[in-house]
């Protein structure tokens, strides 16, 4: 594995981590709120290596990138970390988009700012694609709702209690998840309070460019959701005109998580369907 560096927009730096096959699809990774490039697991990004080159990014604020004081509202900055990375790794086609929760929001930003030109198809797992009041395409769930607005809090004890309220959200059933379940309450914690708050302060609708979108797009989504409400996803899949569904009944906000398996073999169909 190579840990790179791309410098956005403005100017902030976007680190990100390649492995897999130099010569295979490019398949990008974009974590949610609050979590890092190594979310994802082992088992997953050594599955997914055996068959694309495959690019992990830390999203701006998060894991080894830059948290700059502001920006973080300005749709702008998140198509750019995005736009940087595919051209430091040269890839002007072909490239395919995978977003968890937060990153469904980066994959728009992207996409509206740049359009398909260098991408072949998305994955939105769990994913929000719009933000603000009234965004049928950002609804969230019972767990998101009780973390907040605790989860942003400067204040250790209050923080810890609040990201802790998501509970299993993240894993599904706790049995056998324990080490993941911790590892991700890190990559939460290792996150910069003003960072937690400033990624829900910013208002944008992507519904005009799901309708018009020209790729393929996956939507992932579990019927028991409790951070991103299975709703937001079934509101992409109507939109999007080319859109395949799977929603996974009793699954949480972790698919791969819960069942790295069948998210690997999924996304695999999804992407060989591509042709």
């Amino acid at each position: 594995m190579s840990i790179r560096e791309a410098v956005s927009v403005d100017g902030t730096s976007i680190v990100y981590r390649v492995t897999g096959n130099p010569a295979g699809t490019p398949l990008v990774l974009l974590h949610g709120w609050a979590q890092s490039s190594q979310c994802w697991g082992e088992q997953v990004l050594a599955d997914l290596a055996a068959d694309y080159r495959l690019i992990a990014v830390d999203l701006r604020g998060h894991g080894y990138s830059d948290a700059p004081e502001s920006g973080y509202d300005d749709s702008a900055n998140w198509a750019g970390d995005v736009a940087a990375v595919l051209a430091a790794e040269s890839i002007t086609e072909n490239a395919i988009l995978l977003g968890w929760s937060y990153g469904g929001l980066v994959i728009c930003d992207y996409l509206a700012a740049h359009g398909t030109g260098a991408v072949a198809g998305a994955v939105l797992v769990g994913a929000i694609t719009s933000i603000g009041r009234g965004e049928k395409g950002g609804k969230v769930g019972s767990a998101m709702r009780s973390a907040v607005p605790g989860a942003m809090s400067e204040d250790p004890r209050e923080a810890i209690r609040a990201l802790g309220a998501f509970g299993n959200a993240l894993t599904g059933p706790p049995e056998g998840k324990g080490a993941a379940s911790q590892a991700l309450f890190g990559y939460s914690l290792s996150t910069r309070p003003r960072v937690r708050a400033a990624l829900f302060n910013r208002a944008v609708g992507h519904d005009d460019l799901l309708r018009n979108l020209d790729i393929p797009v996956l939507v992932l989504h579990g019927t028991e959701d409790s951070v991103v409400d299975v709703s937001a996803g079934k509101h992409a899949e109507e939109l999007i005109p080319k859109s395949q569904a799977s929603y996974w009944e009793g699954c949480n906000h972790g698919p791969f998580v819960e069942d790295p398996t069948r998210f690997v073999s999924e996304v695999r169909t999804f992407i060989s369907s591509l042709g």
